[in-house]
């Protein structure tokens, strides 16, 4: 049966790029793959096909001898051309999650031994209250872990039982595919690679090689904290894999509201109320901190939504860099319930204002509020 065109077979115009030639032939090689169509023969020729054309196109000598000389340029007419396997190198990648350790055609792989892989991390919720956000703290919290087996040291075999040869591979931890001129390594599904199979199974982990456990660990938590921010503790993750390191833990730190502060990075805020004598007077209040009550003067004639700042009385920076400020915001409040005596105090201090369209009159407003509060 006559070939065909190595172009036609890949599906690309004779002016086609290496790139477009390399993405080309692999989408035909995750197509066919004899894996992915078992018992397929129309599939399993597709493939072998593709990967010939590949390796003429691919190859930029080749491709030109191909172009001028045709099927006569790269091999004899009726036999096969010349073909390197090595072309399959630079696809271990596409193929990695097909063949699980990238072990396909035996090149760039492990030959099927499982590498070493490293543990997943670990989340870890943990929720504080505010002031131990910003005072820091050392938390105890309790997680579960994934540990080596102690009974079986890992190994998922019973104690004294030992291992045999795995038939399906015959201890070489891979199995061999002969399909034309192509050579297809797997790891063994039967053995995961290791070439032996356990007589009897750990009772402890069945198996598994892991048992699961529960862990105390304490966190040191620093002082300026924020919520949402992670603590990440090295290597108490999960194991990892056929030797691998452990994965880490992360302690996602959710801060509880308080019931009087409000956060803004490094700085606190609070609201204070004050009656409108004090507004107009001014004077010494009583401000809350995190370290308890302090007084502030507030000038006379203080507006609503004024704001003081309390220097360094706010959250310590999580890195060390000093400290924030505390804003305190002046809410005053406006009375809704008089008494006879307050009303009528009120109505004679109405009486000395200025009109609203005389501006100019307000000047020295507040020393008489003063003189009538005396």
């Amino acid at each position: 049966m006559a070939k065909r065109d190595y172009y036609e077979v890949l599906g690309v115009g004779r002016d086609a790029t290496e790139q477009e030639i390399k993405s080309a032939y692999r989408r035909l090689a995750l197509k066919y793959h004899p894996d992915r169509n078992p018992g397929n023969k129309e599939a399993e020729e597709r493939f072998k096909e593709a990967a010939e054309a590949y390796s003429v196109l691919g190859d930029p000598q080749k491709r030109a001898a191909y172009d001028r000389y045709g099927h006569a340029g790269v091999g004899t007419a009726a036999g096969e051309p010349t073909f390197d396997p090595s072309i399959f190198a630079d696809f271990t990648d596409i193929f990695g999650d097909f063949f699980g350790f990238g072990d396909l055609f035996g090149f760039g792989g492990t030959r099927g031994r499982p590498r070493p892989r490293r543990g997943e991390d670990v989340r870890y919720d943990l929720e504080i209250s505010f002031e131990e956000a910003v005072r820091g703290m050392t938390a105890e919290i309790l997680t579960p872990r994934t540990e080596t087996c102690p009974r079986c040291r890992g190994e998922g075999a019973e104690p004294g039982q030992g291992f045999v040869r795995c038939s399906a591979c015959h201890g070489r931890g891979e199995l061999v595919y002969q399909q034309g001129f192509l050579t297809v390594r797997r790891t063994c599904p039967h053995c995961g690679g290791r070439g032996q199979m356990m007589r009897q199974a750990c009772s402890e982990c069945r198996g598994d090689g892991y048992v699961r456990r529960e862990r105390r660990l304490k966190v040191n938590i620093p002082p300026g904290v924020d919520d949402g921010m992670r603590l990440r503790l090295a290597n108490e993750g999960q194991p990892g894999a056929h030797g691998g390191p452990p994965g880490d833990l992360y302690v996602v730190l959710h801060v509880k509201p308080h019931p009087l502060f409000r956060r803004e990075g490094n700085d606190l805020h609070c609201t204070v109320p004050v009656n409108i004598a004090q507004a107009a007077l001014g004077g010494e209040i009583e401000v809350p901190t995190l370290e308890g009550p302090e007084k502030l003067k507030i000038p006379e004639g203080t507006q609503p939504g004024a704001r003081f700042r309390l220097r360094h009385k706010g959250v310590p920076d999580v890195n060390g860099a000093g400290r924030g400020d505390l804003w305190v915001h002046i809410d005053v409040r406006v009375p809704t319930r008089l008494t006879r005596q307050q009303r009528r105090l009120l109505e004679e201090l109405a009486a000395t204002l200025p009109a609203e369209s005389e501006p100019d009159e307000e000047k020295g407003l507040f020393d008489k509020v003063k003189d009538y509060f005396a």
